[in-house]
């Protein structure tokens, strides 16, 4: 094997030190990433499903109001409490 006399030298060794420390860098690299999409597919990341979209208060109170089931001063009066800046305001009754 070392017939000729090639024993490895000081740059020899140096190469191959930082070929090792580069090989195992990339080695943890792609554990890492491999388990960071792993996870995050499974839940932990953002949701994959959009949340449910429904009627909001104002199309809710539009589709009262066009079946008649309340009047139009009831109509404008919550739909000015719905578009209030501080929100619905609750009566004692």
């Amino acid at each position: 094997m070392l017939w000729y006399g090639h024993d490895p030298g000081g740059w020899s060794w140096m190469a191959m030190s930082a070929g090792m420390i580069l090989f195992w860098a990339a080695l943890v690299a792609v554990g890492v990433l491999l388990f960071r999409a792993l996870s995050r597919s499974a839940g932990s990341g953002a949701p994959t499903t959009a949340p449910p979209t429904g009627p909001t208060p104002e199309r809710v109170l539009a589709e009262r109001f066009a079946r008649g089931e309340i009047d139009e001063d009831e109509y404008r009066r919550r739909r000015a409490v719905l578009r209030a800046d501080d929100g619905p305001r609750l009566s004692k009754s």
